[in-house]
């Protein structure tokens, strides 16, 4: 079966094509991985109404989908998720690598939360300042003859 978009007729038959846990054995396995859209969901509607970004949760369910619907997980992401939240989304998707070049579509203008850019740096630099945080800082120092 191809599919050209997804839909909430098509979502399912999707996601189950692209399923690959070898530890899933009942319906149940597979639809507490499902979950993992919704526990996303959850936490950046959370970030967006209280600012509370809780990184790490956020980075270990992204990896969880990524590991079980592998490719296939950006464009289900895309279609679960709300289009208010996909900035922050997105964000997380490109700081994993996992952002297609092609073809070229309207995720790629979609602009990047620099605030959850610059949470997920801290974890990659095992730093609390980010290279983000030392720009702004070193031009506030520039500004006053420092």
């Amino acid at each position: 079966m191809i599919f050209n978009e997804l839909t909430e007729d098509n979502f399912l038959l999707f996601a189950i094509k692209n399923y690959e846990n070898p530890q899933a054995v009942t319906k149940e396995d597979f639809d507490k991985d499902l979950n993992h859209f919704k526990y996303i969901k959850r936490l950046l509607k959370r970030y967006k109404n209280t600012g509370q970004l809780k990184t790490h949760l956020l980075l270990n369910h992204f990896i969880i989908l990524y590991n079980i619907f592998g490719e296939a997980a950006t464009p289900m992401l895309f279609f679960k998720i709300e289009e208010d939240l996909w900035s922050s989304m997105k964000t997380f998707v490109m700081f994993l690598g996992k952002l297609p070049e092609y073809p070229r579509c309207y995720i790629h203008d979609i602009q990047v939360d620099l605030h959850c850019l610059s949470e997920l740096y801290k974890i990659y630099n095992g730093k609390e300042e980010t290279g983000l945080d030392s720009a702004i800082n070193k031009g506030t120092d520039d500004d006053n003859g420092q």
